[in-house]
C-alpha cells in the first residue's frame, strides 16, 4: 500500500483494520484515486490449533466477509470523497488440507452470492492468503488468491503460490496450475497499482449506471461463452474485432488501438462472433456512445462516425447494433466570449426589467475579431463606443445548429438501415433527444431497467408547465412507460443480460442479407407429438406455443407447438390481446403471432400534468383486435419480414373492435398499416 497515503478509520469490529487510501501525487495535483483497504486475520477459535478443516475455512471466511462488508458500508456512506477499487484482504492462519482449486470454487460461489452488494460498495479487488497442504504428509505451501472484477461482469480469479527465488532470495508469486495470472513472477510486496485513465473512465461510466464503451467487446465475449455453455465447446477466437475510426477525409478505417484513444464521443467496432448457428463466424457492426466524453452528446464528429459505420453495415448487409448511452445533441458555449460580453440593461437599477442587448467593448472586439467567432454592429450609447452582438458563432466547430443538422442526417440513416438490414438497440443509462429517435427508428429495442428514453427532461417540462410535476426522467421514459407502450421490446436487469439478449435475437436471424435463416439441429424430434391441446376454457396461448410444466405429471414437460425452450416473446406487456415472438420449429427460426383468448386489463396511468386525470383500468376482450394490438401485429410483421423469418399466425380472432372510441380514434390508420405490413412479405407465411 506504499503508493497510497493511508488514514486509519475507526472500526466497531476489532478483528479488522480499515484504512482510507489516497494515491500519492505530485504537489499541487488533485487526488482522484481514493479507496478503502480492509484487512482481517482468521484464526482458529481457540487461538492455538494450527490446523483447520475446509468447512471451518469456508464458514469463517463467509462470516468475516459479511462483517467486512458491514464495516465498509458504514465507512462508504460516511466519507467525504468518492472511493473506487476498494480492496479486501483476508489472511487465514491455520493450515488446511485440501486441493487449492477447491477454494477457488468456494470463493467464486461466495462472490456470486454477494456480488450485488460488493459491487454497490465498489469492492473490485480482493486477496486471500492461506496455508495449504495437499496431503496429510505434505508440507504447507502459502497460497494467494487474487479476485478482480473491474468491469462488473467478468470475475477474474488467479491462484499463486509463494516461492523463494534461489538467486536473489526474494519471495515471488508463481502461478498455480496452467493459468498464468498477471502477478506471475512479481515480488509479494509489489505495491498496488493506482487507478489509470481507463479505470477512471470506467468508474465514471459505472457511476452513471452504464458500462464503459470499450468494455463492451469483452462483455460480448463473456455472453458468447454463456451461449455456448460447456467450455469444451468453446471455439478458438470466439470473438475478434477491430475498431472503426475516421481518417482525415472522413472515411472509415479499421484500426487496433488502446481503449480510451477515441477523439469523439462515439465508438464503432466491427466484430466477428462464432456462434452455434455460424461456427465459422458472423460479422456485425457495433456502434456506441462514450458517455465519459462530453456526457455522450452528439456533435458533428459523432454524427459522421455513426453515419459511416451504419453505411458500412448496409453496404455489407450485416446487422447493426447500437448501444445508446447519450445526452442528445450537443449545445455548446463559445468559451472565448463568455468572459467578455457586457449587458445593456433596460434599467441598470432594476435588472428584472430585462436587457436591451449584449455588447463588447472596442478593446475586446479587437482581440476577438480575428477569430470570426462573433458578429457585431457598432453603436454609440451612453457616451461610449460599443459593439452590439448580433450573432455568436464560436471559433470551434460543433457548438450550435450544425449538431441539429447532423442529428437529422443520422436519423434518416437509421430509418434507411431498418428497411435494409437487421437493427438492434440496447438502451443503457439514458437515450435523450436524437438518441431516443435513433433507438425508436431502429425498432428492436432492449432497455436496461435503470435507463430511460426521453425527448425532453423532467426539469424542462416542469418549466413549461409552470410547476413541479415530474420528479425524475424515469417517470417519462422508464421501463414502466416504454415497455408498456411497445417502444421497448424487452427489458433486462443489466448490461450483460442486454448483450446476451442481443446474441439470442441474432441466433434467429441470417448473418447477412444474402443468406437464408440459420437452421440448427433441433433439440426436439421433428416427428414428435404436440402434447398441449387448447381447450374451450380460457388458457394461456403461450402454453400452446412453448409448452408448460405438466399439470398432473410432476417433473415432466408438456410440449407445445415449437421446439422446447426456443420461444422468445417480445413486446409482452403492450397490447396483450396479441402475443408475438420468435421461436424454432424443427430447428428452423420463425416469427410467431398468436391470439390471447382471455380478457385482459390495461392500466392507463393518470397524467401528472393534468390535475383532473385519474388512473383507469380498461377491460379488453380476448380474440379481438383493438387499435394497440393491431399496431403490435403490424410492427411484428414488419420486423420479422426484415429478418427474413417465416411467419406463423395462429389466427383465432373474432374481428375488430368497432366501438365508437376505436372508430373515432386510430382504427383507420392502424388497420391500413397492418394490411400494408403484409404486402411486402419476402418470406413464407402460414396461418393456423
Amino acid at each position: 500500500m506504499r503508493n497510497f497515503d493511508l488514514t486509519a478509520v475507526p472500526c466497531a469490529n476489532h478483528k479488522m483494520h480499515l484504512y482510507l487510501g489516497a494515491a500519492k501525487v505530485k504537489e499541487g495535483v488533485e487526488v482522484t484515486d481514493h479507496r478503502f483497504f480492509i484487512r482481517a486475520i482468521i484464526r482458529h477459535s481457540d487461538l492455538i490449533t494450527k490446523e483447520a478443516s475446509f468447512e471451518y475455512l469456508q464458514n469463517e471466511g463467509e462470516r468475516l466477509l459479511l462483517e467486512a462488508m458491514d464495516e465498509l458500508e458504514v465507512a462508504f456512506n460516511n466519507t467525504s470523497v468518492r472511493t473506487d477499487c476498494n480492496h479486501i484482504y483476508l489472511n487465514f492462519v491455520p493450515t488446511v488440507i485440501m486441493d487449492p482449486f477447491k477454494i477457488e470454487e468456494s470463493v467464486r460461489y461466495m462472490v456470486m452470492r454477494y456480488g450485488s452488494r460488493l459491487w454497490k460498495l465498489r469492492v473490485l479487488q480482493a486477496e486471500v492468503k492461506i496455508n495449504i497442504r495437499q496431503t496429510t504428509t505434505g508440507s504447507a505451501v502459502p497460497i494467494r488468491l487474487f479476485i478482480t472484477n473491474e468491469s462488473g461482469y467478468y470475475l477474474d480469479i488467479s491462484l499463486y503460490k509463494e516461492v523463494t527465488d534461489s538467486r536473489s532470495g526474494n519471495i515471488m508469486f508463481h502461478s498455480f496450475g496452467n493459468k498464468q495470472g498477471p502477478q506471475h513472477g512479481m515480488l509479494i510486496n509489489t505495491p498496488y497499482v493506482t487507478k489509470d485513465l481507463l479505470q477512471a473512465k470506467r468508474f465514471q461510466a459505472q457511476t452513471l449506471g452504464t458500462t464503459y464503451i470499450y468494455d463492451f467487446p469483452e462483455m460480448f465475449r463473456q455472453a458468447l461463452f454463456k451461449l455456448w455453455g460447456s467450455p469444451d465447446k468453446y471455439p478458438k477466437d470466439i470473438l475478434t474485432y477491430t475498431e472503426l475510426v475516421l481518417d482525415s477525409q472522413g472515411q472509415l478505417v479499421e484500426m487496433n488501438r488502446l481503449p480510451g484513444g477515441n477523439e469523439v464521443g462515439m465508438v464503432a467496432f466491427k466484430m466477428r462472433f462464432k456462434t452455434q448457428e455460424y461456427p465459422e463466424g458472423r460479422d456485425v457492426i457495433v456502434i456506441g456512445n462514450d458517455i465519459t466524453f462530453r456526457i455522450g452528446s452528439f456533435g458533428p464528429g459523432e454524427d459522421l462516425l455513426y453515419l459511416r459505420a451504419s453505411e458500412m453495415a448496409r453496404a455489407e448487409g450485416i446487422p447493426k447494433i447500437y448501444v445508446a448511452a447519450n445526452s442528445g445533441a450537443r449545445i455548446g458555449m463559445a468559451e472565448e466570449i463568455k468572459h467578455m460580453f457586457h449587458v445593456a440593461w433596460v434599467d441598470p437599477e432594476d435588472p428584472h426589467k430585462g436587457f436591451k442587448y449584449l455588447y463588447l467593448t472596442p478593446q475586446d472586439y479587437t482581440r476577438i475579431s480575428s477569430l470570426n467567432s462573433v458578429h457585431c454592429k457598432h453603436i454609440e450609447e451612453g457616451g461610449e463606443s460599443r459593439y452590439m452582438i448580433t450573432d455568436i458563432i464560436g471559433k470551434d466547430d460543433g457548438l450550435g445548429v450544425e449538431n441539429l443538422r447532423g442529428s437529422g442526417m443520422i436519423a434518416g440513416e437509421s430509418s434507411l438501415a431498418y428497411e435494409e438490414i437487421v437493427t438492434i438497440s440496447l438502451v443503457t443509462c439514458r437515450a435523450i433527444g436524437i438518441g431516443a429517435y435513433l433507438v425508436r427508428l431502429g425498432q428492436r429495442v432492449i432497455q436496461v431497467e435503470n435507463s430511460h428514453i426521453i425527448l425532453t427532461g423532467a426539469s424542462a417540462l416542469n418549466k413549461v408547465l409552470g410547476r413541479e410535476v415530474y420528479t425524475s426522467n424515469n417517470q417519462l421514459g422508464g421501463v414502466q412507460i416504454m415497455h408498456y407502450n411497445g417502444v421497448s421490446h424487452i427489458t433486462v436487469p443489466d448490461d450483460f443480460e442486454g448483450v446476451y439478449t442481443i446474441l439470442e435475437w441474432l441466433s434467429y436471424m441470417p448473418k447477412d442479407n444474402h443468406s437464408p435463416v440459420p437452421i440448427i439441429t433441433p433439440t426436439d424430434p421433428i416427428d414428435r407429438e404436440i402434447e398441449f391441446l387448447p381447450s374451450r376454457a380460457p388458457y394461456d396461448p403461450r402454453w400452446m406455443l412453448a409448452g408448460r410444466p405438466h399439470p398432473t405429471l410432476k417433473g415432466t414437460w408438456q410440449s407445445g407447438f415449437f421446439d422446447h425452450g426456443s420461444f422468445k416473446e417480445i413486446m409482452a406487456p403492450w397490447a396483450q390481446t396479441v402475443v408475438t415472438g420468435r421461436a424454432r420449429l424443427g430447428g428452423i427460426p420463425v416469427g410467431v403471432i398468436a391470439v390471447e383468448t382471455r380478457t385482459v386489463e390495461v392500466a392507463v396511468p393518470a397524467d401528472p400534468a393534468n390535475l383532473d386525470s385519474e388512473a383507469k383500468i380498461i377491460q379488453q376482450a380476448g380474440q379481438v383486435w383493438f387499435p394497440d394490438s393491431a399496431y403490435k401485429t403490424a410492427q411484428a410483421i414488419k420486423d420479422f419480414n426484415r429478418e427474413k423469418l417465416p411467419l406463423m399466425i395462429f389466427a383465432n380472432w373474432r374481428g375488430f373492435s368497432g366501438g365508437m372510441k376505436g372508430c373515432l380514434g386510430t382504427w383507420r390508420d392502424v388497420s391500413w398499416w397492418k394490411i400494408r405490413a403484409m404486402l411486402p412479405m419476402h418470406i413464407g407465411e402460414g396461418s393456423v
